[in-house]
This record gives C-alpha cells, structure tokens and sequence, in this order.
C-alpha cells in the first residue's frame, strides 16, 4: 500500500529466505546491516546539529530525555545508562523514557506504545521544561507513544530531536531536527530490531560519545571521568592516570587513594 510506512515494506533480495542455507542468511543480514551503516553516514550533519542543541542544553544543567518504545525505547534505555560509568555525568542528566516502564526492558509490552499520553505523563513527572532536550526514537516515526512525547516537549519549550528510518514520517516532521538514516525493508519485512535498531544504536552512540567529548569529559582520548566502581573500571583508572602523568603505577595509585577515586582529580594534583 502506499500509504503503509516503509519500515513495514517487504526486502525483494530476501523473498526467499527462508529457503536458504544458514550461511546464505547470514550473508544477508550481514550485507543488510552494511546498508545501515551507509545510511548513517548520510545523515551526520543532522548528527552534528543534535550534538549542537545537546551540548548547550547539558552544560546549561538541562536534562536529555530519550524517549521510544519496543527496541527503540530498550536502545535509548541502553544508551543513557552508559552515560554515568563512562563519563561520570550522574544518572538523572540523561534519561530513558520507556513506553510500558522498567518491565518493557526485558520483555515486549506491546500495546505499551499505543498511548501518546503515557509519555507525556511522564515526561511532567520527571520535570520536564524548557531547558531540557527530547530524543523522540522510533523506526517508523508513527508510534503514538513517541509522538506525544514532541508534543509536550512543544508544549513546554524543550528542544526536539526525532531519531526515525522514515523521512516522510510524522515524527520527522514534528522534531525540530530530524536524524533519518534511510536504512529500507528489512531482511524480515517490518522487523525495525534488525537495521533499524542498529542504525538508532549508531546514531544515539554517536550523540552521547560526541556530547561527552565536547563537555570536556574526556581527554584525548582516555574516560579521565570515569566512575572505578568495579575492578575492572579500578583498574584501568590507575592506567589511565600513569598514562596522563608518566607515574609509575604505585604513585598513580596514590593519587588515586588521595582523590577518592576520581581520576580527573588524580591527574590534576600530578600536574600541580
């Protein structure tokens, strides 16, 4: 149909997948997800301008709201608990909002995504306002759940940004900026987990990472803001800060027991 979204048409190349041989789908999907990259890659100057909105809106003490439902909402879920232990920005300055809560994490709530009112609720819940930013996340660009979370960050004058696989989509067209990597049908016609949700995982890693370097929150190319909360993160805060000061790595220690834990503050007292 024309009207149907993209993200639901059938991949001709793929017609016949299911009479495959197991290497022959997995060259499929594999050459399909070249495809994603590829579309990415076309949009980054749409990335640059997010990062742009994004960057002011934390320094000012904004908070960013990724908002979806089903995969997209798990990627944005994914993308924000990432923030605190890579680049210690505490948890509450980038959020997830998922349609159906904490439970559509690990298991599909499907009719979840069908209230545009439940991600403005909650939205106001957390506070939303005018200093603030909304990632909207959605392959298709129609879920009604996403949708109403533009609407109320219209409503109070936060900044929008969509992230879809669908130009022509409401969602696109609502957002102030529109991220819109054009990946096509996917291998299994409508599955939006499969280059859809890789090419959203890509442009979301490359908003955060982005963002974080440009807050200055990482030097050169070293986490000097991580948080050492296991031993593997302990560990690589004593490398990181013999490799910022050329201590050897029981006076990088030291420092560290003198600064809590917090590896930017070891590298400064070296540099004092």
């Amino acid at each position: 149909m024309a009207d149907d979204p993209l993200t639901e048409a059938a991949l001709e190349e793929t017609a016949d997948l299911d009479r495959r041989s197991t290497a022959e789908i997995l060259a499929a999907i594999h050459a399909q997800d070249a495809v994603a990259l590829e579309a990415v890659g076309r949009v980054l100057p749409d990335v640059e301008r997010a990062v742009d909105v994004l960057v002011p809106v934390l320094a000012g003490g904004g908070t960013w709201f990724n908002v979806g439902a089903g995969t997209s909402g798990r990627m944005g879920a994914l993308d924000a608990a990432e923030i605190p232990p890579t680049f210690g920005l505490p948890a509450h300055r980038v959020q997830a909002v998922v349609a159906g809560g904490a439970a559509a994490l690990t298991r599909a709530i499907e009719d979840a995504e069908d209230n545009p009112r439940a991600a403005a609720f909650e939205l106001r819940e957390r506070g939303l306002s005018a200093g603030d930013a909304v990632v909207a996340i959605s392959a298709s660009g129609r879920t009604p759940y996403t949708l109403g979370s533009l609407e109320v960050a219209h409503e109070v004058g936060a900044r929008t940004i969509a992230i879809t696989c669908d130009r022509a989509s409401p969602l696109a067209e609502a957002a102030e900026i529109a991220i819109v990597p054009e990946v096509g049908p996917e291998v299994i016609a409508g599955s939006t987990r499969m280059k859809g949700g890789l090419a959203q995982k890509m442009v979301l890693h490359l908003l955060s990472t982005t963002a974080m370097v440009r807050l200055g929150l990482v030097d050169g190319n070293l986490m000097t803001n991580l948080v050492p909360a296991s031993e593997k993160l302990r560990e690589r805060a004593v490398r990181i800060v013999m490799e910022r000061t050329g201590l050897e790595r029981e006076a990088a220690q030291q420092l560290l027991d003198a600064s809590d834990g917090v590896v930017a503050d070891a590298i400064a007292r070296a540099r004092r």
